[in-house]
């Protein structure tokens, strides 16, 4: 299944109401059982989407949208397991993934399919996709193979780890940028001070999120903010002309992507928190 977005104008989103903000921007509708569901966003050509294999196999197909004969013919593709383990095969190879395991799988890579070793404690595959014009090698990412990048303090609530898996210094690929972070106990604040990055849209995935707990996440022009309250696994697509940070009512997770003109992490316009209205 894939739902198509399309995304309005800053112009527009100043006077939209809370309904219409998290029809546009927030995916609510991931990670459903024996089921792979496809979010396709107009800004960069970007897909969102999960896989939940539980009573059998999964197969990523293409789809009307792409028309393409697979999903991968011109894509690239992330992957990061938020649930337990799992298996990916990629063209008959496959590749164990264990808790928050990634894998970058390459342009032209024809056949996907999706398992979990326990149906009872499924995988649960978030995907990430976006167009591609060269074709880089499938590869396997181990939390442990992240290096680790510490911010933020105690004192400002912002304390983080920055996991960086798809990226230039790390797994290669065309322009897809992804990773994750994890929260500090204590810590609620994501990328605060914000900024904004024209030249790349973003998706926010937010998980370990406790049931009773909530991420309120801003966007918008700085001077033009709103927010959306988002539960356990579900996903904000954040286009380039709006800023993305968030503050939880606990600490929580989320797996940020990337895609458009570059690849530079740091190649963000900061703002400074009295810009913000």
């Amino acid at each position: 299944m894939m739902e198509v977005r399309y995304t309005p104008a800053p112009e527009s989103f100043c006077r939209m109401t809370t309904q219409e903000v998290r029809d546009k921007f927030l995916i609510e509708t991931l990670f459903s059982a024996d089921a792979i569901t496809m979010v396709y966003c107009d800004v960069d050509r970007a897909i969102a989407g999960s896989a939940v294999p539980v009573s059998q196999p999964l197969t990523l197909a293409s789809a009307p949208q792409l028309r393409a004969d697979y999903f991968c013919q011109r894509r690239e593709l992330g992957v990061l397991n938020i649930g337990q383990a799992g298996t990916i095969a990629v063209d008959g190879k496959s590749f164990k993934l264990a808790p928050l395991d990634g894998l970058y799988i390459g342009r032209d890579s024809k056949e996907i399919v999706f398992t979990s070793d326990d149906p009872k404690s499924p995988a649960r595959f978030y995907l990430l996709s976006y167009p591609a014009h060269k074709a880089y090698p499938t590869a396997h990412i181990s939390k442990d193979q992240a290096a680790p990048t510490h911010l933020g303090s105690d004192v400002e609530c912002n304390k983080r780890t920055i996991y960086k898996y798809i990226h230039p210094d790390g797994v290669k690929s065309c322009q897809l940028v992804m990773g994750f972070t994890q929260l500090a106990e204590g810590s609620v604040w994501n990328t605060m001070p914000p900024h904004t990055h024209d030249r790349r849209m973003e998706i926010y995935l937010y998980f370990n999120v406790a049931e009773d707990a909530r991420v309120f996440h801003l966007m918008g022009k700085p001077d033009e903010t709103r927010h959306i309250v988002v539960a356990d696994r579900q996903a904000i697509i954040s286009p380039s002309w709006s800023l993305h940070s968030g503050v939880g009512t606990k600490s929580y997770a989320f797996c940020w992507g990337m895609g458009g003109e570059n690849q530079a992490f740091d190649d963000m316009d900061h703002l400074k928190i009295s810009d913000l209205k």
